[in-house]
Parts: C-alpha cells; sequence; structure tokens
C-alpha cells in the first residue's frame, strides 16, 4: 500500500491531486490517502479526511511508501518506522502555510538522505516512482540520545537556579 497524508490540520489539495493523477496513470489501486477536508476529492485512489494518530502509525506500519506533506509528525513516524517518504512541501506563496517552514523541513531532512523530496508536482512523479524502488530504510531510534538529555537537564537545572537567585520561586 501506499499511504498519503496531509496531517491533522489543514488540506493540500495540490498533493493529493498529485497522488491521484499519479495513480490514475499508473493504474494503482493500493493508494490510501488521508486527505483533510479539502475541496479536489480523488477518484484513482481511497481516501478519509482523518484518520487518528494510533491508526495513522498503524497504517505507516503497513505502507511500502509513504507520501506526505513536509510535516514533522509524519516525516518522524516514517523514519521510525523505517518507511521510505516521499515528501512535497506546502508553500507560503500558494497560501498553503503561513510560512515556508515545510521548505526548510524538507531541505534539511532531503541534505541527510533520510527522505526524498518532491519540491512541485512536476518532480512527483518521478520521485514517487524511485520511492517504489527503494527498500525499508534504516529505522531511527524512538529515544532521546543520552547526550541530548543531559543538556536538556543542565539547561533545567541551570534554569532553576536562575530563578532561585532572583527569588522567582
Amino acid at each position: 500500500m501506499i499511504l498519503v497524508s496531509v496531517g491533522s490540520q489543514v488540506p493540500f489539495d495540490r498533493l493529493i491531486r498529485a497522488v491521484d493523477e499519479w495513480a490514475g496513470i499508473k493504474g494503482r489501486s493500493d493508494v490510501f490517502a488521508q486527505i483533510a477536508d479539502g475541496e479536489y476529492r480523488p477518484t484513482h485512489m481511497r481516501f478519509v479526511d482523518f484518520v487518528d494518530p494510533s491508526e495513522f502509525k498503524r497504517l505507516v506500519g503497513e505502507a511500502q511508501v509513504v507520501v506526505s506533506h513536509a510535516g514533522m509528525g509524519s516525516i518522524i513516524t516514517a523514519l521510525e518506522l523505517g518507511k521510505p517518504i516521499v515528501v512535497m512541501p506546502r508553500r507560503a506563496s500558494f497560501r498553503e502555510t503561513r510560512n515556508d517552514h515545510q521548505v526548510a523541513a524538507a531541505k534539511y531532512f532531503g541534505e541527510q538522505g533520510r527522505i526524498i523530496v518532491a519540491t512541485d508536482e512536476q518532480e512527483f512523479s518521478e520521485k514517487l516512482d524511485y520511492a517504489l524502488t527503494v527498500s525499508a530504510t534504516e529505522k531511527i531510534d524512538t529515544k532521546a540520545s543520552p547526550r541530548l538529555i543531559a543538556t536538556i537537564q543542565t539547561f533545567l537545572v541551570g534554569a532553576d537556579s536562575d530563578r532561585d537567585e532572583r527569588g522567582d520561586r
């Protein structure tokens, strides 16, 4: 199965249309999409508006490939479960988001070789075709590293000490 997700907040019709057109051209009947309450209604794939987080994680686990906006929840879940993920970031210029934070996230993860990035609809089909040739990816650890935990603890202890010295407690 190919799982498509636009996240739990707002629709992303440009991505859904690109996947639906790809599924129609390729004759794929194994595409399932979570589309939010978008205006575009797919004709070549099964879809629902929303899925709860536990169902989403189950579906990612069953998927051969995940297709998504460049949202952290989708990216991290796919990486935790070792699934190839193709992302197409939402763009502020199309009024799909307030700013281009998804473009920045996609660029960062893409440069690390962790995700496959389609910057627009023209690249999308090629990137999804490629993702279908990729086997499972290396899973990321679901727990924070000891170094990160120590850094946060040091910061919090320092912040506590600063408040004590100011009498903020």
